[in-house]
């Protein structure tokens, strides 16, 4: 069953002492350009460099020893992978990470760098789960899924939770859709703990199988996904589509060219560094400015984990 009010309080509680209060974060020029009042929750500054962290800390925290003395494993392009390789640094257990050959260089140090070992895979989730079921046949791990996971999408949802402990009267909250683990804790959160707010996806035409499933109403996959927004490259799972479906209002697509665009206005102007599927909520306000004019919105920023040698502009 999907978090309860209660289940995610007790979560904020069990992750306090292992992750940061992020900042919230505002642009007068970018709310200018958008005809609205922004807030960037920004998740850039978490442990790890992404919002991921709290998923995978919560998920280990809920591990029994059993489970603990046999080590985790998942799959990942990046920025679980290293919340995990972290997260099991800090409980002092062995972390196995499936990872795409195609994941960006930096991530795949970083989570080297946290004492994870990493097995490369092709750039398919079909690929990335076959590899990871074969790791945990051998070494007898936790699997922990990325997003499509009742304790990844608690420890999620606490993002939202900080947001509206600092401003309660949000009106929208926009958040990236991959797999859906976030936009599932942040619609939860906003449900329980917000008034009346709407949360809206933001995803890349060229990953679009989120959007697909909301309008169908059927879970829809995408095999080869083609988007520089590497993080939203994965499908919803049957624990996440079910919550976007009741609790998120709309999920808006966007350009290639708009992505990049808005990641380099965000880097300008708020002087901050974002990845590509952090820049993609802003992008989708700026696609829609004049359904959201004069409304207090909530953004997610997802992460800044960035090769630096490989910047789109």
């Amino acid at each position: 069953m999907k978090p309860t009010a209660g289940e995610l309080k007790a979560t904020a509680q069990r992750l306090a002492p292992y992750v940061y209060k992020t900042p919230v974060l505002s642009s007068r020029w970018l709310n200018e350009m958008a005809g609205a009042t922004v807030f960037f929750k920004c998740e850039n500054f978490q442990r790890t460099g992404a919002f991921k962290m709290r998923g995978a800390t919560h998920a280990i925290l809920k591990l029994n020893d059993a489970q603990k003395a046999k080590g985790v494993a998942t799959h990942s392009s990046g920025n679980f992978a290293q919340a995990v390789a972290l997260a099991a640094k800090i409980f002092g257990i062995k972390a196995r990470i499936v990872m795409p050959r195609n994941a960006p260089e930096v991530k795949k140090a970083a989570v080297l760098g946290y004492g994870a070992e990493i097995t490369y895979c092709a750039p398919t989730l079909v690929a990335r789960e076959l590899t990871l079921e074969k790791i945990v046949a051998e070494f007898g791990c936790t699997p922990l899924h990325p997003y499509n996971d009742y304790d990844v999408i608690a420890g999620q949802g606490t993002t939202v939770m900080e947001l509206l402990e600092e401003l309660p009267d949000i009106e929208a909250i926009f958040c990236p859709v991959g797999g859906g683990g976030l936009i599932s804790g942040a619609a939860l959160a906003a449900h329980y703990f917000g008034h009346g707010i709407s949360v809206v996806g933001a995803e890349p035409f060229g990953a679009d199988d989120a959007w697909q499933s909301f309008c169908t109403g059927k879970r829809v996959s995408q095999l080869n996904p083609n988007t520089i927004a590497d993080g939203l490259r994965t499908s919803p799972g049957d624990k996440t589509f079910p919550i976007i479906q009741q609790y998120v209002s709309e999920i808006i697509r966007v350009r290639e060219s708009e992505i990049i665009g808005a990641m380099r206005l965000i880097w300008e102007r708020m002087k901050i560094i974002v990845e590509p599927s952090a820049a993609v909520p802003y992008a989708a306000l700026l696609r829609e400015k004049e359904r959201f004019s004069g409304k207090k919105i909530g953004m997610i920023i997802s992460g800044g984990n960035v090769d630096l040698k490989k910047l789109p502009f």
